[in-house]
């Protein structure tokens, strides 16, 4: 095990220095979209109480947390593999260096993990200021860790998946954007019809707006650890995929 750790060190360490090379302006981007989703869904389209007897900001700011795992993490971890695999042509490279496989997949998805946490973290952050309901408990940054850990790996299989940078934009089409605007994070997907509900719960952001907004008012909803159960299996499989994928085809 710590073998793989060690393995997974290496890997991680060159995306980590570029991040910190490109700290602010991965700072600015981390914060901009969820701040604009904030603007726009929390105070322009909507007011009041909801259903479950919390103002909308409060109900909205933990979906918004939940899409930033989302598109930070998977975003971040596809763009740069894509980026290694296709143009610089580094990823082959790394792969043919005495690393487990596993560490691999591992280390290449710490900087989606990290790049998801940053932007959680700043807009739920600014969120306990702009929402009195709202709490930092150590379910919230579990949830958090889980659902960043999760899309990272999921953008990993994206990128390895890709064959060219517009085959990454239809995956990008086909799998973030649905997700973006159905899972919950807008709305309750409880109150939609039982048929429309079984399909996006078989989405990971269904999942993980459901557990970081249950963590997030604990005293109005009660924690669904199904969900988190169900997060941490397509965590699995997600992990087996990338694993499957650099040990079966040629990347």
């Amino acid at each position: 095990m710590s073998n793989v750790l060690l393995d997974a060190y290496h890997v991680a360490w060159g995306d980590m220095m570029f991040m910190k090379h490109n700290f602010w302006n991965i700072l600015v981007m981390s914060i901009m979209s969820p701040l604009l989703y904030l603007i726009a869904f929390g105070y322009g389209l909507r007011t009041g109480q909801t259903d479950i007897g919390v103002s909308y900001v409060a109900f909205v700011i933990p979906g918004i947390a939940a899409l930033s795992s989302l598109s930070s993490s998977f975003g971040s971890t596809s763009t740069r593999m894509n980026v290694q695999r296709l143009y610089y042509k580094s990823f082959d490279e790394m792969m043919m260096c005495p690393l487990r496989l596993s560490g691999i997949v591992i280390g290449k998805s710490m900087l989606g993990l990290v790049r998801g946490l940053i932007s959680c973290f700043l807009i739920y952050t600014l969120g306990l200021f702009l929402a009195e309901d709202l709490v930092l408990s150590p379910l919230v940054i579990i949830s958090i860790v889980v659902s960043c850990m999760t899309f990272s790996l999921l953008g990993m299989a994206a990128a390895l998946l890709a064959k060219s940078h517009q085959s990454m934009a239809t995956l990008n089409s086909l799998i973030i954007l649905p997700m973006t605007f159905l899972c919950g994070t807008f709305f309750s997907v409880s109150s939609l019809n039982p048929i429309f509900q079984a399909i996006l719960y078989c989405m990971p952001l269904t999942h993980a707006s459901e557990i970081i907004r249950a963590a997030a008012l604990p005293d109005y909803l009660e924690f669904p650890w199904i969900s988190l159960a169900v997060l941490i299996a397509f965590g699995i499989a997600f992990f087996v995929l990338d694993y499957y994928l650099l040990k079966t085809r040629k990347v």
